[in-house]
C-alpha cells in the first residue's frame, strides 16, 4: 500500500510537470476521483454450507458470529452488511482503496444481532495492460485484504485476488467479452479451525446503452476445499456454478453513479446476495 500510495503522488507530479512544459496543452484536473464507494448487501446462506462467491466480507461476518452458536450443526442464516471503503481513482488504470465493513444477521430461529463494525479492508485495482483498440484484451488484477475485528477464536485473515481479461468488441468500449479467474485464502487465527481455498473461474460479457446504463453478465463454476471450525460440523467441499449479473448507471466520464448486482451461489443449495452500490464523491473529474 505504501509503494501505491507513492505512486499517487508520483503521478499528481507528473501531470503537474507536463503541463508545464507544454503551456499550449488544454489544462487538465490533476486531483484524482475520491469517493466513498457504500455497498449494502443482503445474503441468505443454506444452513451447513459457507460460501465465497465474488467477495470475502460476507463470509467473514458469518464466520465471526459462529462462536456464538450454541448447537453444534450451522443453521440457515441472512445478513445485512454495509462495506465503506474510501477509493483514490489515481488515473486510468490504477485505484486503491480502504475502509470498514459493519453487519448486522440472524441464524435459525435467533433474533437479529446488533448492528456492529466486523472488518477493515484495503486493496488495491490496476489495469496491467489497456486493449485501446487493439488485438489483445484489457487485463485487469484486483486485489485485497480483509482483517477481522472479532476478539473471538474465529478471527480471520481473508486475502482475495482476481485477475480478468476484457475484449472490446468496438473503439468505443461499449460492448465486450469477460473471462476471468478468483482465488481467496482465509486463514483463521486458531489452530482447531480452517478454511480451504475457493477458486473460481468465470466468462461474461457486457452491453452499454447510449444512456450510460450498463449491464454485465457473469457465470462460472466456484470450487470451495470446506472448513473445520471449532466443534461445528464439518463445512463439505463442493464444487458448483455461479451467476452474478450487475446493472450500473456511468456519467459522461464512466464514473459509477449507482449500480446493483444480483448473485447466485449453489453451495450445493442456493445462496443469494443482492448488492446496491451507492458511491458518494467528495471529488469527481
Amino acid at each position: 500500500m505504501g509503494v501505491l500510495a507513492s505512486l499517487c503522488f508520483f503521478g499528481a507530479a507528473f501531470a503537474e510537470d507536463e503541463g508545464d512544459d507544454e503551456e499550449d496543452t488544454a489544462a487538465k484536473p490533476t486531483l484524482p476521483n475520491v469517493y466513498l464507494d457504500m455497498r449494502t448487501i443482503y445474503s441468505t446462506l443454506p444452513a451447513g454450507t459457507l460460501s465465497i462467491g465474488f467477495s470475502a466480507p460476507p463470509l467473514l461476518s458469518t464466520l465471526a458470529n459462529l462462536s456464538s452458536l450454541r448447537t453444534a450443526t450451522f443453521p440457515s442464516s441472512q445478513s445485512l452488511s454495509v462495506d465503506l471503503p474510501l477509493t483514490v481513482d489515481v488515473n486510468e488504470w490504477l485505484s486503491v482503496y480502504g475502509g470498514v465493513s459493519g453487519v448486522t444477521s440472524q441464524a435459525g430461529a435467533d433474533p437479529w444481532t446488533n448492528f456492529t463494525i466486523y472488518s477493515f479492508t484495503m486493496g488495491f485495482q490496476a489495469d496491467l495492460y489497456q486493449q485501446n483498440g487493439g488485438m489483445f484484451p484489457t487485463i485487469t488484477i484486483q486485489s485485497n485484504a480483509t482483517r477481522s475485528t472479532s476478539t473471538t477464536p474465529l478471527a480471520t485473515t481473508a486475502y482475495n485476488t482476481i485477475l480478468e481479461a476484457n475484449y472490446a468488441l468496438d473503439a468505443d468500449e461499449t460492448r465486450g467479452l469477460l473471462a476471468g479467474a478468483q482465488y481467496t485464502r482465509v486463514l483463521v487465527d486458531t489452530p482447531l479451525a480452517r478454511v480451504s481455498p475457493d477458486i473460481m473461474g468465470y466468462v461474461g460479457g457486457y452491453y452499454q446503452w447510449d444512456n450510460n446504463w450498463i449491464f454485465t453478465g457473469r457465470v462460472g463454476v466456484q470450487s470451495f476445499g470446506g472448513a473445520q471450525l471449532l466443534n461445528l460440523t464439518p463445512f463439505p467441499a463442493f464444487t458448483q456454478p455461479i451467476l452474478r449479473l450487475d446493472l450500473d448507471r456511468l456519467d459522461d466520464d464512466d464514473n459509477r453513479l449507482f449500480g446493483i448486482t444480483a448473485q447466485i451461489a449453489w453451495t450445493p443449495k442456493p445462496s443469494y446476495q443482492l448488492t446496491l452500490r451507492t458511491p458518494l464523491y467528495a471529488i469527481k473529474n
